[in-house]
């Protein structure tokens, strides 16, 4: 059995069990708002890896392209040379925790899947390359599916990310992704202002309702630090609310960069909610 395949289904049984799932963010960048620059060679990204997998990641999340505001895209040969030689490294080292690629770019997400990833971890739910669903069909691997527009134009807001979400999945389906490979994400901080970004919080629970497991990525994002006023580094507490509130909503998974913290708020809310 391959290593993808073997990842896969350590994904199914993290899904299918009670605890929420903890993914840490490894960005492979320059330019990420909040560790870029650190990660960026092997070494360093294997350390910060197993540091994270001691704190309690699930799944490690590799990124090679900053997806902030006003950063600049990247090309397919300079995501491949951040994100590749980590992901290889990763493996060497012996981690056998599934590795996510936070990628749009089809290319990018087959090699990694080559090199060892075993999920892929799409912003822009195949909008950007359809063939990415060309990858997700051949190793039948799961994919997240994240909301995302050009511009934050909506004429009923939640209504409207609903509709594009129902709309991701069936371009999916008619891909031939099968549904248990689904992973949907309501896509906190994109395309979206910030009174937008605090409605979707509190509505989590109708993404939820639409029948697939639920990535919530929201640590350190604008939206908290425009909440709290407070710089990047120093929001682990506003991270915190939004994680808490996310999983009692329902949300399976959890994307953060502050795992050790996360892990404890995930723990504690996931107590509290198997006994409602």
């Amino acid at each position: 059995m391959n290593a993808s395949v073997t990842d896969s289904n350590k994904l199914k049984q993290l899904l299918s069990g009670s605890k929420t799932v903890v993914m840490g963010i490894l960005n492979a960048t320059p330019d990420s708002f909040s560790d870029g620059g650190r990660y960026i060679d092997p070494i360093a990204a294997v350390a910060r890896a197993l540091e994270m997998i001691a704190q309690g990641a699930d799944i490690i999340d590799v990124g090679g392209e900053s997806t902030r505001p006003g950063a600049p895209a990247v090309s397919l040969e300079e995501e491949l040379e951040r994100v590749i030689p980590v992901i290889r490294a990763l493996r060497q080292a012996g981690i056998d925790t599934p590795i996510s690629i936070d990628t749009y770019k089809a290319e990018t997400a087959r090699q990694a899947m080559a090199a060892g990833a075993s999920l892929l971890n799409d912003i822009w739910g195949l909008q950007k390359e359809p063939d990415m669903a060309r990858v997700a069909v051949e190793y039948g691997c799961p994919i997240v599916l994240m909301h995302n527009r050009t511009e934050a134009v909506y004429a009923n807001f939640i209504q409207d990310v609903i509709e594009d979400l129902r709309e991701t999945v069936r371009r999916a389906h008619q891909a031939g992704i099968r549904d248990e490979q689904i992973i949907l994400d309501p896509g906190i901080g994109f395309a979206k202002t910030y009174e937008n970004n605090l409605q979707l919080m509190n509505h989590l629970d109708r993404i939820v309702s639409l029948g697939y497991p639920v990535l919530l990525g929201t640590s350190r994002k604008s939206m908290i630090r425009r909440a709290l006023d407070l710089p990047t580094d120093d929001v682990v507490e506003g991270t915190a609310a939004t994680v808490a509130l996310g999983i009692a909503q329902g949300c399976r998974i959890v994307r953060v960069h502050d795992v050790k913290a996360m892990r404890r708020v995930a723990d504690m809310t996931d107590a509290i909610t198997r006994h409602r």
